[in-house]
């Protein structure tokens, strides 16, 4: 919206043709995750990673390799994955994946990968990516709730779970890292990182200054926190969802993502939490492309 662009439409939708994607396209499925699932219910990075390439074929074969390269190099691409990765296999006992994997192993593995991609991409004359961090997973109330249930006693269920917030800072800072890594090593890249961690502890922190009344409560489901039944349909709502930072379960509200997105675009009020630069300024950087 930002941008001045339409919604993208959903990379299923195209069968086979160009029409309506040249202003952007939207690979992203609900749980995807960056390490292959072990079903078909859900995506993988790499799978959605096929799906660009299949596009850029497309275009090669619509439009002749120049104009193809052309749209490719003009191009923005927007990363957001690891959330459903801890969810759904680190933190998940059932899938063997923490007993298998240090905290720090895990992530290193999850970078290593989207670091893949991101080179997969540059390869192919994308050099403006934004890749988004991990939210506080251990500030989400379906985490907290089972970390109160499962530490009957202490204090622990009263803000953020540490240890989980611990798992997830990890990951951001290697990302980060090898982001920076990337921009050097790589010619005319800019590849930003946003830092969404710590722009929703921002707003944990200091709830009432940016509007929120309930920091901790999820506005859409049951139970404490609103975090023992998640949210089956909208009558469970609360009446004013601005009012709190966590619509559900693991996802904040549409205030929260307001908040990040202008703060993404403009670096306020939430400053920085894009680096080294603001999504603004990315989008309109214009790089000298060397055949």
């Amino acid at each position: 919206k930002k941008m001045g662009l339409p919604y993208p439409p959903p990379f299923y939708s195209q069968n086979g043709s160009i029409n309506g994607l040249l202003s952007g396209l939207n690979y992203g499925s609900a749980q995807a995750t960056i390490m292959n699932p072990s079903s078909q219910s859900h995506q993988s990075l790499n799978q959605q990673l096929r799906q660009v390439f299949e596009t850029f074929q497309l275009l090669q074969l619509e439009l002749g390799e120049g104009s193809a390269k052309d749209i490719i190099e003009s191009s923005v691409f927007y990363l957001s994955f690891g959330k459903d990765d801890y969810l759904d296999l680190f933190l998940q006992s059932s899938s063997g994946v923490m007993g298998k994997y240090s905290g720090l192993e895990f992530a290193s593995i999850l970078v290593d990968q989207m670091v893949n991609v991101m080179r997969d991409l540059y390869d192919a004359n994308v050099h403006r990516i934004i890749c988004m961090g991990i939210l506080p997973l251990g500030c989400t109330p379906r985490i907290v709730w089972e970390w109160r249930n499962s530490t009957a006693g202490d204090d622990e269920g009263k803000g953020c779970v540490a240890e989980v917030n611990e798992l997830i800072l990890q990951y951001n800072t290697m990302l980060e890292e090898r982001i920076i890594n990337l921009n050097s090593e790589l010619p005319n890249a800019h590849i930003i990182f946003c830092d969404i961690y710590q722009g929703i502890m921002q707003m944990m922190n200091n709830p009432q200054y940016y509007g929120f009344e309930d920091p901790k409560t999820a506005c859409c489901g049951l139970g404490l926190y609103g975090a023992m039944i998640g949210c089956l349909s909208v009558e469970m709502a609360c009446e004013r969802d601005s009012d709190y930072i966590w619509w559900d379960l693991y996802n904040p509200t549409k205030a929260v993502n307001a908040l990040l997105a202008d703060s993404a675009w403009s670096g306020r009020p939430l400053f920085d939490i894009c680096r080294p630069i603001s999504v603004r300024a990315l989008v309109f950087t214009t790089p000298s492309y060397s055949d």
